[in-house]
């Protein structure tokens, strides 16, 4: 996978593509990343790319031009999937990173100042997207969380395929609760049938409990989760325990 991002800040991005998860991917050539500084595109003399809003109001917004053509000069090769980090836009769910996963080239243009050019948005970006009903200073933080969430979705990225199957979200509920050594921390124990080499057994506690935190925690998850008829059971039952 290539991904690139069009951003007035490319310094950001140095230690981000370098660590961790990410920086593995791009050692072992999972994926190449680049942060791009679109100001290099523009034509103006002092290197401006933005300008006053026709119509008046308050603020800057990013002219077209300089965005336009920094996606020609890095798509070339193949059409890529590209983004606008937008308050307005989607929300951003593992659904939708498991869908950009797919892809061959992503590119995510972060902005800055009060907003785009609307033509940038109409005639340009093939997506939307958010990661929660607030406005950041520029779009590299939303940007960031994007890359980290679809990076890890990519075959090799992790170092157990299926590590990432159990993560919240993923099968549409939140992650069943975990502990590790020792078995006895200050008198909090972790729960015996975790320790009875059962797998059976750890299997169904562990989707019983995923369900129990989904109904407690964020309910509204329940409405769209791929639940089974013994799912369907196990939630009626929790639900009249709480009553």
């Amino acid at each position: 996978m290539k991904i690139d991002v069009l951003t007035l800040f490319p310094e950001l991005f140095e230690s981000f593509f370098s660590t961790s998860i990410i920086g593995r991917a791009v050692d072992e050539d999972r994926v190449s990343l680049n942060a791009i500084n679109f100001r290099d595109y523009s034509k103006n003399k002092h290197h401006k790319v933005d300008d006053y809003p026709y119509g008046g109001g308050q603020g800057m917004l990013l002219t077209p031009e300089p965005i336009f053509d920094a996606i020609a000069d890095i798509s070339k090769e193949i059409k890529p999937r590209i983004i606008l980090l937008c308050p307005q836009g989607e929300r951003f769910t593992q659904k939708k990173a498991e869908e950009l996963s797919n892809e061959e080239h992503l590119v995510f243009i972060c902005g800055h100042y009060e907003g785009f050019d609307e033509r940038i948005r109409e005639h340009l970006v093939t997506d939307e997207l958010s990661i929660g009903d607030f406005v950041l200073t520029g779009g590299e933080t939303a940007a960031q969380v994007m890359i980290d969430a679809v990076v890890r979705l990519l075959p090799g990225a992790l170092s157990k395929a299926s590590s990432h199957e159990d993560d919240s979200f993923s099968s549409g509920l939140l992650e069943f609760p975990q502990y590790t050594r020792p078995e006895n921390f200050r008198g909090m124990k972790v729960p015996d049938i975790l320790l009875s080499g059962n797998h059976g057994n750890i299997a169904k506690w562990r989707r019983e409990q995923s369900l129990l935190r989904t109904l407690e925690r964020r309910p509204d998850l329940l409405e769209t989760a791929e639940l089974n008829k013994q799912d369907q059971e196990i939630l009626e039952q929790l639900k009249r325990s709480q009553d």
